[in-house]
């Protein structure tokens, strides 16, 4: 992990700032987790190649209820429950070889709860936040309240089907968030602020012709059990968790304790998010931030969920799977690729392991692999011209295209198109029946295509693309260990 208040301060060309989703820190991450942090990261790593000064941010959403409870039911204090997971979590990205610059903590009271606060009082000066007492239905999955229409058949939260939401009844705090209902039509129809794909901006636009109920943005302290941010100038409350977990997007990189480096960054470009919590971020956030009289952030990149082997992910089913497992029994490049190639940024994905194995051996160990140790063994015997390989030389075409529009799986598809290519020209020239010119100029070709197929592999297979670009920068080339062994 970097050094983030180093890494943000540098002054290189333009800036580049994005996030993931702040996870609860109640339970270890699961796979679901790495395909949004392994998103996140391709994006950071192309903007680093073209040669923005980047900042990526991830966090731990540390103040939630659900923490809570399961600290109590762990038996363990909060504090220390809520850093053993988050712990889990840097690891995981590590473990990815995903490059966060700053992970932002909610329990950091040193710089968020300042922050929070912050945001708290430029909202109460604007006259958007009262006190009333309130009744309602709340899912403790979401952290949320809904109203009786907003649930399905069963009365029960879509997100979290099968659990009971709890009926509250206390005084809270609220945010006018019906004051900003066309406001924020506009600036979505207008795409000041983008939601990516269309069809998600589609499905908020939809809601937002609903009329907008004011929400709560408190919890008692007896609710809360003393924990999170306390409400500035009332003590017997503290801040509701999205409130204070959204601003963690801008309590990392200064918000309320550092305003050069804040105005540095701020608005953040992207935000990459799940599709169940589409709404915290393309209304809440913004009323918020407009409430407080902030820039908003420019574009929201939401992917969709998970099913394991065809059902979808769930403790209860017994089907988590645990992405470090899979790191570890075939490596971190193996499963960012199934992730970007399998998995359609914007579509929901399955993941089953034989499917993995499959994609593996196919486009890995006999395609990837399979090319780039043909090429090495032909090419072993000559002098062949250093690299001069640049990532803006190669970023251009379909690939460009497809990055610039988070079609990440279509971006990888290109570079799995020049290796096949690579290898058909291979085949069609038989170079092991050539000598002198006419297999230099041959492999000049072949090696020329798997430079071009490890630098735009870059964010993708970043550890995979060193290895190649190492192997094929001359002025010699020698066979190595398989890149990608076959699953057998």
């Amino acid at each position: 992990m970097k050094n983030p208040r180093h890494i943000c301060t540098m002054e290189l060309m333009a800036k580049f700032y994005l996030t993931t989703a702040i996870p609860y820190t109640n339970a270890a991450p699961h796979v679901g987790h790495a395909l949004e942090f392994v998103q996140a990261d391709v994006i950071a790593r192309y903007r680093r190649l073209l040669g923005d000064e980047v900042c990526l941010l991830s966090g731990g959403d540390e103040n939630a209820l659900k923490n809570v409870q399961a600290a109590e039911k762990a038996g363990v204090p909060v504090k220390q429950f809520i850093d053993v997971y988050s712990q889990l979590f840097q690891k995981l990205a590590q473990s990815l070889n995903v490059q966060f610059d700053i992970f932002q903590k909610g329990s950091d009271q040193i710089h968020h709860f300042p922050s929070s606060q912050k945001l708290w009082e430029l909202c109460a000066r604007n006259g958007d936040i009262y006190k009333k007492p309130y009744e309602g239905l709340y899912c403790l999955g979401c952290e949320a309240f809904y109203t009786p229409d907003e649930l399905d058949s069963n009365g029960e939260c879509s997100e979290h089907p099968g659990k009971k939401l709890d009926k509250v009844s206390e005084e809270n705090y609220f945010f006018k968030l019906s004051k900003y209902q066309t406001q924020l039509i506009d600036l979505i129809s207008s795409d000041t602020l983008k939601i990516v794909p269309d069809f998600r901006k589609n499905e908020v636009l939809s809601f937002l012709k609903q009329p907008l109920h004011d929400i709560s943005i408190s919890r008692t302290n007896a609710r809360a059990k003393n924990w999170g941010v306390p409400v500035p100038g009332d003590a017997t409350q503290r801040i509701y968790v999205w409130f204070d977990a959204l601003n963690i997007y801008q309590s990392g990189i200064g918000f309320g304790w550092d305003e050069k480096t804040y105005h540095k960054w701020w608005p953040a470009d992207v935000h990459v998010i799940g599709k169940g919590i589409i709404r915290f971020h393309a209304v809440y956030w913004p009323a918020f931030l407009l409430s407080a009289k902030l820039s908003l952030p420019k574009t929201l990149f939401v992917h969709g969920y998970f099913t394991v082997n065809g059902q979808k992910m769930s403790k209860t089913i017994g089907n988590i799977i645990d992405p470090s497992v899979m790191i570890e029994k075939y490596g971190s490049d193996a499963l960012r690729y199934y992730l970007l190639r399998e998995i359609p940024p914007f579509a929901d994905g399955d993941f089953s392991e034989r499917r993995f194995k499959e994609l593996y051996n196919a486009d890995l160990a006999n395609g990837l692999g399979n090319v780039i140790a043909r090429t090495a063994k032909l090419a072993s015997n000559a002098k062949w011209p250093m690299i001069n390989a640049k990532y803006k030389d190669v970023y251009i075409g379909n690939y460009k295209k497809a990055i610039e529009e988070f079609r990440l799986h279509d971006a990888i598809a290109c570079v799995w198109d020049t290796i096949k290519t690579t290898d058909q020209y291979i085949n069609d020239k038989k170079p092991w029946t050539l000598s002198g010119t006419a297999l230099q100029k041959i492999l000049e070709q072949a090696i020329q295509n798997i430079r071009t197929i490890a630098t735009q592999s870059q964010p993708f297979l970043p550890k995979t693309a060193e290895i190649i670009l190492k192997q094929f920068g001359g002025p010699t080339i020698k066979s190595e260990q398989p890149l990608f062994p076959r699953i057998v």
